[in-house]
């Protein structure tokens, strides 16, 4: 392969990851600015924000994941110059999508027993239950729009749904002020106020991509605009044993994270605000190596469609490189500026060294990460996705939370008790490591057999 396709296949993954991370960072920004916002109104509504937003992330992320999965059948037919098919395979996607929303909403609109189940205080669901009703009925804009963006992103187009996000976030900052604490004659709403200004977002965000899809020139070759066929349930199975699987391992990765600073949580507040610092971090740093999955799992599917395996191959070849280049960037200024990064988060002496303590082994943590998100998405391209989600089980719940707890709290073998929220990242690296070691194995044994 000549060295001028080697640098255009790079460049093609960088570029896509980059614009991919800008969308990814206006829309993790959302969430900055109702943490902020619902602050500054009250203690309580910040209190109340933790604990809805914990639970419309884990439904929206988890069924997110679902509808992400099925870039790869979208790709692979535009790398099969199959265009005509994808309006069609695009429309069969809207049944599975209106099941994600229906299951959503239902969870959404009735939190009532899973509130009581994890004990949050009575005076706190009423307000949490408002908000999480208001949420419910952007769910369905914010699905959708994910199934356009998933769209894009698999045909190399993922332009549009950045500036879209863009957009939104300079829309969503005022709106939230405003309806949170009111003015201009709209009374002050609290809490709430966020929740209905990502509702008007989500649906004006929707909006602007349908008007896109109908009238933008990119569009017209893929034939979405036909009459919507009777459900496919042949299609939507095939759709489901891509998707259900990776909208559980994305369920089980954001329990195990929620989990765990429920078990941090009872080691005092030190504790609980340096786990939150390097969580912060972690995720800020997560979102460049989810970009390179996403723009690296496009080009392996686009030429697993055009039927050549040894491009796909290069690609994610690539694309591991890409990942490993800022993966140990992010890690080494982790650990390198531990001090100063927490630093920036609080003043308080003790919470600034237990975070600096537990940034080291965030680093490794985040090596992991990388790569085994890259394998993740990959693999989804050669159609793997009920092994990952076994190992997910067994490493993330089992070695990583279960570990992590017995290191903390009643020690683990020949180590006694650490009561420490170091005892929980230390697991949870370790964990996530061996994951990764056995996907990247899982990844080359699949695509040596595909080559045969």
């Amino acid at each position: 392969m000549s060295s001028s396709t080697h640098g255009n296949e790079r460049g093609l993954i960088a570029r896509h990851a980059g614009t991919v991370l800008i969308g990814q960072l206006a829309v993790m920004a959302f969430g900055v600015a109702d943490t902020i916002i619902a602050g500054r109104y009250s203690e309580g509504a910040l209190a109340a924000l933790s604990v809805g937003a914990a639970i419309f992330v884990s439904v929206y992320v988890s069924l997110m994941g679902v509808l992400q999965a099925l870039l790869p059948v979208w790709a692979e037919l535009h790398g099969a110059n199959r265009g005509s098919e994808i309006g069609r395979s695009v429309r069969q996607s809207l049944y599975l999508a209106a099941i994600a929303v229906v299951l959503g909403m239902t969870v959404l609109l009735l939190p009532g027993a899973a509130l009581r189940w994890t004990q949050v205080p009575a005076d706190m669901r009423g307000e949490v239950e408002a908000y999480l009703a208001v949420l419910a009925f952007a769910l369905a804009p914010a699905l959708l729009f994910r199934l356009f963006s998933t769209l894009n992103q698999s045909l190399g187009k993922p332009k549009l749904v950045t500036w879209l996000q863009l957009a939104s976030l300079l829309v969503k900052l005022p709106l939230s002020v405003w309806f949170t604490f009111g003015g201009a004659g709209l009374p002050a709403m609290g809490l709430v106020g966020c929740a209905w200004a990502t509702l008007c977002v989500n649906w004006a965000m929707l909006g602007c991509a349908v008007w896109l899809l109908r009238h933008g020139a990119f569009y017209r070759g893929y034939q979405l605009w036909e009459r919507i066929e009777a459900p496919d349930w042949r299609q939507i199975r095939l759709f489901a044993r891509l998707g259900v699987p990776g909208g559980l391992a994305v369920l089980v990765e954001v329990t195990s994270f929620t989990l765990m600073a429920l078990f941090i949580a009872r080691l005092g507040t030190a504790a609980a605000a340096a786990h939150q610092i390097a969580s912060n971090l972690l995720a800020v740093a997560y979102m460049t190596p989810l970009s390179l999955a996403i723009a690296t799992s496009a080009r392996v599917s686009f030429w697993l469609g055009a039927g050549d395996t040894a491009r796909a191959r290069h690609a994610c070849r690539l694309g591991f490189e890409l990942t490993a280049l800022f993966a140990l960037l992010y890690a080494g200024a982790m650990a390198v500026f531990r001090t100063q990064l927490a630093n920036v988060y609080s003043d308080n002496p003790a919470v600034i060294a237990m975070a600096a303590a537990l940034l080291t082994t965030v680093a490794l943590y985040h090596i992991a990460d990388a790569f085994q998100t890259l394998c993740v998405f990959v693999l989804r391209c050669y159609r793997v996705t009920l092994a990952p989600l076994v190992v997910y089980c067994a490493m993330l719940w089992g070695m990583g939370l279960g570990g992590s707890y017995l290191l903390a709290y009643r020690g683990l073998g020949p180590w006694p008790a650490m009561q420490s929220p170091l005892a929980f990242w230390i697991m949870s690296a370790a964990a996530l490591a061996l994951t990764a070691l056995l996907f990247v194995a899982l990844l080359r044994w699949t695509m040596k057999a595909r080559a045969r």
